[in-house]
């Protein structure tokens, strides 16, 4: 087996998966996106070396969030604008998951299931930091969903990165009385309670499927209030730079990089897996059909935000808050934003690496332009 990616897993197997199989909504976009993601199809331009005249093709990226190509430069983006507004006290990093006996309620409504998500965890969260027996004031916080595990099987789970504490209404940062920010089987039941209650209120205003009858709500109530639902809280973090750090890995993760594929072969795909938590990893190999169906599973509705900040860090609140939080904590406001130029981007992430010649270590320059080619259909899925 040699190394591929997922656009090559889409290309060997997707036009026997498109023939027997329909596309959810919004997939198909996706799909071409990931197919012509820094190909001809996208045009892009000419570089020249500006010493011995070596020249190449640079093709542009899709910026699809679903694509595992284009996230490195969103993250940065990303990351370099929450660097204003990170506070210096330690965070923490909680985990709210909705059981797999929702799972086919999800594929079948995912987007009101998923808004059902944010709204119960960040109410949950809310609540007990407004709570006078845990910190009594607002709380900083972001969620981001996931929905995948490891294998590609749907886990739908949202990260909480919560700071050490919250903003009472006297102008006073109040901090944790205990090493620990809220009792994790206490959220658990709050955060089931808030959930079905959202649950029943779509389902009273017929928003749900249809299969989703009186006998089948009654059921699928019973199942999930037979065991408690998993809420996990890791240890606090420290500084504003390990926060930054440990929040990007999560924040523009996509269900499967190319970097764990590790081949094509005999009509499957082989990637890993983290066997432990040690990080040891194993090699599961799944048919291509099957690789495709548990992608597309990760395909978020159009227009759905999957990072979503709350409390302080709020549109409506967040200049006010945070400067009301960093005076309660007597810290300076945040030095101006720099702008980035992709060029010196580039240069940073890659080391100077995408911007020398391989021949001589001169500099490339852009020469010419490239089109973008005409859609071609046969390249994908209509």
């Amino acid at each position: 087996m040699t190394p591929a990616g997922l656009a090559e897993a889409l290309t060997t197997f997707g036009p026997a998966y498109l023939a027997n199989h329909a596309l959810p909504r919004g997939a198909a976009k996706v799909w071409r996106a990931i197919l012509a993601c820094r190909t001809a199809a996208l045009g892009g331009h000419v570089e020249s070396c500006t010493n011995c005249g070596t020249s190449r093709h640079v093709y542009h990226s899709c910026r699809n969030r679903h694509c595992p190509r284009c996230q490195t430069r969103a993250k940065e983006a990303w990351l370099a604008a929450r660097r204003r507004e990170v506070l210096p006290v330690p965070y923490f990093h909680l985990v709210f998951t909705l059981p797999h006996a929702l799972n086919g309620l999800i594929g079948a409504a995912p987007r009101r299931l998923y808004e059902t998500l944010f709204a119960a965890a960040s109410a949950t969260l809310t609540e007990f930091a407004g709570s006078p027996r845990h910190l009594g004031g607002m709380p900083a916080f972001s969620l981001v969903l996931h929905t995948w595990q490891q294998d590609l099987g749907r886990h739908v789970h949202v990260h909480a990165l919560v700071a050490s504490g919250a903003l009472s209404d006297s102008g006073e940062w109040i901090r944790p009385k205990k090493g620990f920010l809220f009792p994790v089987r206490a959220l658990s039941k709050v955060f089931r309670g808030k959930f079905m209650a959202g649950l029943d209120d779509l389902r009273r205003q017929n928003r749900l499927p249809d299969f989703l009858d009186s006998f089948a709500w009654q059921c699928l109530k019973q199942a999930l209030y037979a065991h408690d639902w998993v809420v996990y809280a890791k240890q606090p973090l420290g500084g504003p730079q390990a926060v930054l750090a440990y929040l990007g890995r999560y924040t523009h993760r996509v269900a499967i990089s190319n970097e764990r594929i590790v081949g094509i072969a005999n009509g499957h795909v082989a990637f890993r897996v983290r066997a432990d938590a040690q990080g040891k990893k194993r090699i599961v190999r799944l048919p291509g059909d099957e690789f495709i169906a548990r992608f597309l599973l990760h395909v978020l509705p159009g227009g759905f935000k999957r990072i979503r900040h709350y409390g302080l860090l709020s549109p409506a609140r967040k200049k006010v808050g945070l400067a009301a939080a960093r005076s309660a904590l007597a810290v300076p406001p945040p030095e101006a934003a720099v702008i980035e130029s992709v060029a010196a981007f580039l240069r940073r992430v890659a080391l100077l690496a995408s911007m020398c010649c391989a021949h001589c270590g001169g500099q490339f320059q852009v020469t010419a332009s490239l089109l973008p080619l005409p859609r071609c259909p046969a390249r994908g899925p209509p």
